[in-house]
């Protein structure tokens, strides 16, 4: 059982937080590119913004967003135990709320994202009109 996982919450969050990070990295990159596009080459430009309002592009941005909003949040959680080093007891705890909280706030806004994907449309409405 050499290979077994021994891991368990920290491990967890360390790892999700990493991959998270490294997938807000790659966006940010390709966001880059894609701004650099705009100047470059408009007609690719606007194939890119096709894809991007496409159904598989809409995983992206839900993926994305989930990303983003696990990172923010472990975040935080990290800064709670740095600044409070006392809350290391409740780490476990403070992981599970973390995730209550992304359960939370990720479902309507990956509800928002990809509602026109499926032809439905937006249940939230943001803005005049």
């Amino acid at each position: 059982m050499l290979f077994r996982y021994r891991g368990s919450e920290g491990m967890l969050a360390w790892a999700f937080h990493r991959i998270s990070g490294v997938a807000i990295w790659v966006f940010i990159v390709l966001h880059v590119f894609d701004i650099w596009l705009a100047g470059a080459d408009a007609k690719l430009y606007d194939e890119v913004l096709k894809v991007y309002a496409s159904p598989i592009g809409r995983v992206g941005e839900t993926l994305l967003g989930a990303a983003l909003l696990y990172h923010s949040l472990n975040g935080l959680r990290i800064v709670i135990i740095d600044f409070w080093p006392a809350m290391t007891r409740w780490h476990k705890q403070l992981w599970y709320a973390n995730w209550a909280l992304f359960v939370a706030l990720g479902i309507p806004v990956a509800i928002q994202i990809m509602a026109p994907a499926f032809g439905i449309p937006a249940p939230f409405r943001f803005g005049g009109a």
